[in-house]
């Protein structure tokens, strides 16, 4: 996913260039963050056309194929700095390269607010009809007292400021992908393409020749392959079980286990007796399917998301929170990527857990408690209220 980072400052040092570059630098695993300066673009002047002039085309054609935006803006007089405000102009006169582009605003400034009050006013400037980017809502993140706030090496000295920054990040990623949905005319198949769902094609461990979609797959596949099963026993890398040890010891594990392999067909899952019991119920018949056929239609978006951070590595396991099961459980699905010794994607392996039991055993042995209460989640540099208006310390 590419990102582009505007620096909503146009002096030679700035503290937003600097938190950009940290962003760039600490989450590039995450995303891929090329930071723009607006140093070289000219003040808007409508009567003086520059639209075509290099440095706005390059602004434009790098926010016309970048995922998203990331704004980072100081505050001068309770608004944004002049040249960025400029920035915006031209880019909202002649073309109009926001224009449904998902925005994350960040700001860093030396008063102990950091930016609020020019976020503020940035968000009513991008939701202008000229502009209509599309802003992510909430999650603000605001630097306050910035000039303490980075170490050396010019990374964030605080380890909870990093901390709410990368949770920030991952929210933007999930915005830019529902947004992609809104803006796509054909909604949900835009972004599933870019996984073949339905397992069209085979790798050198699909079994073919059978119905993926029949409900006997497994007793066919088993059949053609000759697999063994009952007391025969299998090496594995540190082991020997039967293939009954096996089914059993799988089938005892504290969490229900699915398996789908790189073609992203299901292949077996640690089978429960009692399917209603189960947080995330499978059928016997499902085995075999391809990943299409046991997800709904509206799905295969988040479906074709969580494969994509797995197979290109940008993420090892992908979690979420399901929480339909009722207060007394906390159901988390985990989507682990199995890879070979060499590091080559094969599969997902999704494991589905109640975390709640474990969690009250931990605080019942430790006698630990989980507390709420107020935290600071803006800047984590700072709990004071703000008294400084002044423009004269630029950010």
């Amino acid at each position: 996913m590419k990102i582009v980072g505007i620096v909503g400052s146009n002096a030679d040092f700035s503290y937003n260039r600097l938190l950009l570059n940290f962003i760039a630098k600490q989450f590039k695993t995450l995303v891929d963050v090329e930071v723009l300066d607006i140093k070289d673009i000219p003040m808007f002047n409508q009567s003086d056309d520059q639209t075509n002039s290099a440095p706005i085309q390059h602004f434009n054609k790098k926010i016309t194929e970048a995922d998203g935006v990331i704004i980072a803006t100081p505050e001068y007089n309770h608004s944004v700095p002049s040249a960025l405000q400029s920035v915006i102009e031209w880019l909202s006169f002649k073309i109009h390269p926001l224009d449904g582009k998902p925005v994350m605003i960040v700001g860093a400034s030396y008063d102990v607010q950091g930016s609020s009050r020019s976020q503020l006013h940035l968000r009513q400037i991008l939701d202008a009809p000229g502009v209509n980017a599309v802003v992510m809502p909430g999650n603000e993140f605001l630097l306050g007292e910035v000039h303490k706030a980075f170490d050396e090496d010019k990374n964030l000295k605080d380890p909870q400021t990093t901390q709410f920054l990368e949770s920030c990040i991952k929210k933007f990623i999930r915005f830019i992908n529902v947004v992609n949905v809104l803006n796509s005319p054909e909604g949900m198949k835009d972004v599933s393409s870019t996984e073949d769902l339905y397992a069209t094609g085979s790798i050198d461990t699909t079994i073919e020749g059978i119905d993926m979609s029949a409900d006997d797959w497994v007793e066919q596949a088993a059949k053609a392959t000759k697999a063994v099963e009952g007391n025969t026993y299998v090496k594995l890398n540190r082991g020997i079980l039967t293939v009954n040890q096996l089914n059993h010891f799988l089938n005892s594990m504290p969490a229900e286990l699915t398996y789908a392999d790189s073609n992203n067909q299901f292949l077996y899952y640690n089978h429960k007796l009692d399917a209603e019991d189960m947080l995330a119920t499978r059928r016997p018949g499902q085995v075999g399917n391809p990943l299409a056929e046991c997800h709904p239609e509206r799905a295969f978006s988040s479906v074709a998301w969580v494969i994509q951070q797995l197979r290109n590595g940008k993420q090892d396991v992908v979690r979420t929170h399901v929480p339909t099961h009722g207060p007394d459980k906390y159901v988390v699905h985990s989507y682990q990527a199995i890879r070979d010794e060499d590091g080559n994607y094969l599969g997902i392996n999704e494991y589905v857990q109640d975390i709640k039991p474990m969690i009250d055993w931990y605080l019942e042995q430790t006698g630990q408690q989980l507390t709420g209460g107020n935290v600071d989640a803006v800047s984590g540099a700072t709990t004071k209220v703000d008294t400084v208006s002044s423009a004269t310390v630029k950010g």
